[in-house]
C-alpha cells in the first residue's frame, strides 16, 4: 500500500454540523482539538475544514440537510440534532488523562453519558480508561486511555 499524503492520516472522518463554526471553535476549547485549516466561505460558511488532534485528523462540515446548492450527495450531511438525536457515528481517541479531559469537556459543556471508568478486558486484553461524552449537536465521543496492555500477546 502506498503512503498517504504528508500530514493525512489513513482514515479521516468527517462530522457534520448545523453550525460549523460554533463547532470548530467548542471542540478546540472542550477535547482539545487545533484548526490546522478553515476555509470559510460567503456569510462566514464552513466549506472545508480541517482539526488536528495529536497525530490524528478530522474534518468538520456544514450539514446540508434540505440545501439546494449542494451536490446531490451532500444535501443527506445531517447533524445528530437534526435527526432527533439519532447518532450514525461515534469517534473514538485516546488521551493521556481520561479524567482531566472529562473535567475539561465537562466544564465546556459537554453532556458526559458515561463517567470515566476503567474496563479491563481479561488478560488476553486489555484494560482500558474511558468515558463517552456528547458535544452540543449530539455527536458520540469516546476518549480513552490505555492503563494495560495484553499481558499474552499473539
Amino acid at each position: 500500500m502506498q503512503p498517504t499524503p504528508r500530514g493525512w492520516p489513513r482514515i479521516t472522518p468527517s462530522v457534520y454540523y448545523e453550525d460549523p463554526s460554533a463547532a470548530i471553535d467548542w471542540l478546540c476549547r472542550a477535547f482539545g482539538f487545533e484548526v490546522r485549516l478553515k476555509v470559510e466561505g460567503e456569510n462566514g460558511r464552513i466549506e472545508h475544514s480541517e482539526l488536528e488532534f495529536c497525530d490524528g485528523l478530522i474534518m468538520v462540515g456544514t450539514a446540508s440537510v434540505g440545501s439546494a446548492e449542494k451536490e446531490a450527495y451532500q444535501r443527506h450531511y445531517a447533524s445528530p440534532r437534526a435527526l432527533g438525536g439519532k447518532h450514525t457515528q461515534g469517534l473514538a481517541i485516546f488521551v493521556d488523562d481520561v479524567d482531566a479531559h472529562a473535567e475539561r469537556a465537562r466544564a465546556e459543556g459537554a453532556r458526559i453519558f458515561r463517567e470515566p471508568r476503567t474496563d479491563d478486558y481479561g488478560d488476553d486484553y486489555w484494560s482500558d480508561r474511558t468515558y463517552g461524552a456528547l458535544d452540543p449537536e449530539g455527536h458520540v465521543w469516546w476518549f480513552m486511555q490505555r492503563v494495560r496492555d495484553q499481558k499474552h500477546a499473539p
